[in-house]
């Protein structure tokens, strides 16, 4: 079997044409769009694997053409373009796979194997492309991930589980798979168990008719039906009460409901997306969560990273926000290198929903145009004090910034200077009473000089004599 590569990275193309050949496969490469054609003019090919930027052109613009003339030739598609848009602009041509760049050698060996040995490639093109205005930003690997999985439910209706903690971006994956999926053009409904009151929470998921209970004074068409021919996301399902579960799967089992005091079964056509931040299993064990439910839920699931998991998002996601602040009426600012490194160094215990008010807040009080990390100081050190008790303890800034901090807060202008001590007393202090007043131990913490960090306890008024244990 000989496999086309189109690869103009000549190190990539030399790495990946060694493990296939290792896996009995002939390779021809190909480092341009033109010679890609040429190939596959002249010749057979059991896969096709091809990178996106190409020295002449994009190359996933031409993949639908080529679906057409070979259908039962599988594509790869790889890309340091490593966004949602480039996996579903993949997803959209049939790409049998699609791998982001870095990418694991073996795995996409893999993949070409079972590619290789398919009787077709993947179906379903779509007719238009994807909508702009992606509602997902991040291009670390645990996104990459999330995007992968998106791809794979999006010409489907399979019921999508998606778990994550809080503020992490659960319904935007709910949004995401509306929006590109065949299911587009009807309506998302989106509905938080956890606010409904247990003794209406029936009532708002499959409706009611008049007189069905005490306040019924008109027939309530419910979530199911509103959402016929589109999407149903229910948030916080963890949070259900155990009578209406049983309801919820009767539903998805039969794929009808019957509103609170009706006699009809009415028909829905809807795609379930749930989300929890809850951990389901151990619910089940203890009979709060329906066990049959679960695996009725948890055909697809999809795990949301917390925002610690991918820091190298943080600063692409801080930028986002800055812009999408302009949108609603707040000044436009830019944000500085050292401020997205300090912010990528921030626990984000809230995660990408304190992210994202913490800018806004930032947008709002900042005064220059460009925000840098002396001016995000104080803002962090109060952001921490609201989000955990422990805050001073848990704030989390390099031996850089630190160091960056320290040497800098006697050179700055009086306002930046308040701002710096009050940003470093309580670090300080903490780091102090965590070493026993241990000067030295301190400043390793730190990522400083003991020099620097006894002239500034000076400066500051701290003596780490009152913390010595005795």
């Amino acid at each position: 079997m000989t496999i086309l590569l189109v690869e103009d990275d000549e190190s990539i193309a030399i790495v990946v044409d060694a493990a296939l050949a290792a896996e009995g496969f002939k390779v021809t490469r190909c480092d341009c769009l033109a010679q890609r054609d040429t190939a596959l003019t002249n010749g057979t090919y059991s896969v096709l694997v091809t990178d996106v930027m190409l020295p002449d052109g994009d190359g996933i613009v031409g993949l639908p053409g080529i679906r057409e003339r070979f259908p039962t030739m599988p594509i790869i598609v790889l890309s340091a373009q490593n966004t949602l848009d480039t996996a579903v602009r993949a997803s959209d041509t049939g790409a049998y796979e699609y791998f982001p760049k870095p990418f694991d050698i073996d795995e996409l060996a893999n993949a070409v194997r079972q590619a290789a040995g398919s009787a077709a490639a993947t179906e379903n093109q779509a007719d238009e492309a994807p909508p702009q205005g992606l509602p997902l930003v991040g291009r670390s690997a645990p996104m990459q991930a999330v995007y992968r999985m998106i791809t794979r439910v999006l010409r489907n209706d399979l019921t999508v589980l998606v778990l994550g903690e809080s503020g992490t971006g659960k319904e935007l994956v709910a949004e995401a798979i509306h929006q590109l999926g065949h299911r587009r053009d009807g309506p998302f409904v989106a509905v938080n168990t956890a606010a409904i009151p247990a003794d209406l929470i029936e009532s708002e998921l499959f409706g009611h008719e008049r007189g069905a209970f005490t306040g019924a004074v008109a027939r309530n068409i419910g979530k199911f039906e509103q959402a016929n021919g589109g999407t149903l996301f229910l948030d916080e399902i963890g949070d259900m009460p155990m009578e209406a579960q049983t309801r919820l799967l009767r539903a998805l089992q039969s794929g009808s409901i019957r509103r609170v005091g009706g006699r009809d079964e009415i028909k829905v056509d809807v795609r379930i997306i749930a989300a929890t931040n809850r951990d389901l299993e151990p619910m089940i064990a203890a009979g709060q969560f329906r066990e049959d439910l679960f695996y009725r839920l948890n055909v697809v699931p999809i795990a949301m990273p917390p925002l610690r998991d991918r820091a190298d998002d943080i600063a692409a996601l801080a930028r986002h926000f800055l812009q999408l602040a302009t949108t609603e009426g707040l000044p436009r600012h830019h944000l500085s290198g050292d401020a997205a490194d300090l912010l990528s160094r921030q626990p984000w215990r809230g995660n990408v929903r304190e992210l994202k008010n913490f800018i806004y807040r930032a947008a709002l009080l900042a005064r220059e145009d460009t925000i840098d990390a002396a001016s995000l100081a104080t803002l962090l050190v109060q952001n921490n004090r609201e989000s955990s008790e422990a805050a001073t303890a848990q704030l989390s800034l390099d031996g850089a910034v630190i160091g960056w901090l320290a040497e800098a807060a006697p050179a700055v202008g009086s306002v930046y200077g308040s701002a710096l001590a009050a940003f470093e007393i309580p670090l300080f202090t903490q780091v102090l009473r965590d070493t026993g007043g241990n000067q030295l131990r301190a400043a390793q913490i730190l990522g400083i000089n003991r020099n620097t960090l006894r002239k500034r306890l000076n400066d500051l008024g701290l003596n780490p004599e009152l913390f010595v244990i005795r």
